[in-house]
């Protein structure tokens, strides 16, 4: 009867349980989904990095890169690298297209990747901006990264390395010689570099066991879109030479219109996207300011100091502003260049109507024409007969009236005390001919 009694009790008790656990709150898995598109460069590193801030701070369990970029620059994809090896998070890269390049290596540094059936993952040899084979030091360092991408997630390095050499063969996998390895979905499971292929990003969800848990989008803002837009190396020089012209033009046109508007938006959205991408501070907007105070103090002091001054803080601001000195450098140099031929096609076309060139730039001609000469002209004595003191060879001395007057001939010899007429004068030059014997000498 007592053993009845107990069995009641742990059955009514298990029955309880079952009720209120329903009601019970259950901890779901936090899922921070972001996206990898179009190029790799600084701005996508900077968006990144906010992102994994925010999921940080968040407890997120797992974050998913949403990937489909054709590839980028080097320098950013190993920055994007660096950041998924330093997170304790778990990372999963979704290739929903295309990892390609520079996406390839990304790709690689996540935990676990997973790809759409019509996913393709590889192609990643390096390249220079003219879009030429780097050379053999960039290149050995670019393979090397790759194998040790392919290490970090227990990958056979083989196939990293054949999507950044053509020269290893696999042909079995569309990689023969003088080809780059490119991995479909397929291919890629089979080779282990990819953990399965799904459908879709819920399909993805449900392969992790995660369907249930909350997913939050991280989105570019506005700002980190622009940021993307003007730090890409493309658009950097663009830039620059738009600031530079645009503001060449405005100096030496009257007032201030579409010009200097054009080249204060360029700068202005230089310097606005390299701050927004954590690239460049208060220091560098310090420092092209400065520049601008000494370039128009060199209007007003003597000498170029002040200008060279100027113009030294303004390219110093601009290095200081990019990640990298050497891209910003060729940047600069090409900026320079158009405002030079900007400059060159101003004076020769449109100078005379230029405000600033009619301040700076003498237009007048000082010769005889125009009414320039060193000393008075004596207009007076043009006709007037005088005696040679001296011989004339072809310079001396005449006497006019009792005035000594320097002299010179039209080229000939004329002996002292010879009749001279007197037939042009230029300020201090009076030039004379020798009246013959019989001559009319009125």
């Amino acid at each position: 009867m007592r053993w009845t009694r107990v069995v009641s009790g742990y059955l009514l008790l298990f029955i309880s349980i079952l009720l209120i656990l329903p009601s019970l709150p259950v901890n779901a898995s936090e899922i921070y989904r972001i996206p990898i598109k179009d190029e790799v460069e600084k701005g996508l590193y900077a968006f990144l990095q906010r992102a994994f801030e925010e999921a940080e701070e968040a407890g997120a369990d797992v974050v998913i890169l949403d990937i489909n970029t054709p590839g980028g620059f080097v320098d950013s994809a190993e920055n994007i690298a660096k950041l998924m090896d330093e997170t304790p998070l778990k990372t999963v890269a979704f290739i929903n297209q295309n990892a390609l390049s520079a996406g390839a290596f990304i790709a690689l540094h996540a935990d676990e990747i997973y790809m759409v059936p019509s996913g393709r993952i590889g192609a990643a040899k390096v390249i220079d901006g003219a879009g030429n084979a780097a050379e053999e030091k960039a290149n050995s360092a670019w393979l090397t990264s790759m194998k040790t991408a392919a290490e970090s997630s227990d990958r056979d390095p083989l196939y990293a390395l054949a999507m950044a050499d053509e020269s290893i063969d696999l042909p079995e996998y569309r990689a023969g010689e003088g080809k780059l390895l490119t991995l479909s979905a397929t291919e890629a499971e089979e080779v282990g570099y990819s953990e399965g292929t799904v459908a879709s990003f819920e399909a993805l969800l449900k392969e992790l066991e995660l369907n249930k848990a909350n997913v939050t989008s991280v989105n570019e803002t506005f700002a980190e879109k622009v940021a993307r837009f003007v730090t890409d190396p493309i658009i950097v020089p663009i830039l620059l030479s738009i600031a530079s012209l645009g503001l060449v033009v405005e100096l030496y046109s009257p007032g201030f219109g579409v010009a200097g508007t054009m080249g204060l938006t360029a700068i202005g959205l230089f310097f606005f996207g390299h701050m927004v991408a954590g690239l460049a501070g208060y220091e560098s907007i310090l420092l092209f300011v400065l520049g601008v105070g000494f370039i128009i103090a060199e209007f007003f002091l003597p000498g170029a100091i002040a200008g060279i001054i100027g113009a030294a803080l303004i390219i110093g601001s601009i290095l200081l502003a990019g990640g990298n000195v050497f891209h910003m450098g060729i940047a600069v140099l090409i900026a320079l260049m158009v405002a030079i031929v900007g400059m060159v096609i101003l004076m020769k076309f449109f100078g005379k109507n230029l405000k600033l060139f009619n301040k700076i730039i003498l237009k007048d001609a000082t010769d005889t024409e125009h009414g320039y000469v060193s000393n008075v002209n004596r207009y007076e004595l043009i006709g007037r007969m005088a005696v040679s003191m001296t011989p004339l060879r072809p310079s001396g001395t005449i006497m006019l009236d009792g005035e000594r007057i320097d002299a010179v001939t039209e080229g000939g010899y004329v002996d002292a005390n010879k009749i001279v007429k007197i037939i042009k004068v230029e300020g201090s030059r009076t030039v004379v001919r020798e009246v013959k014997e019989g001559e009319n000498e009125a």
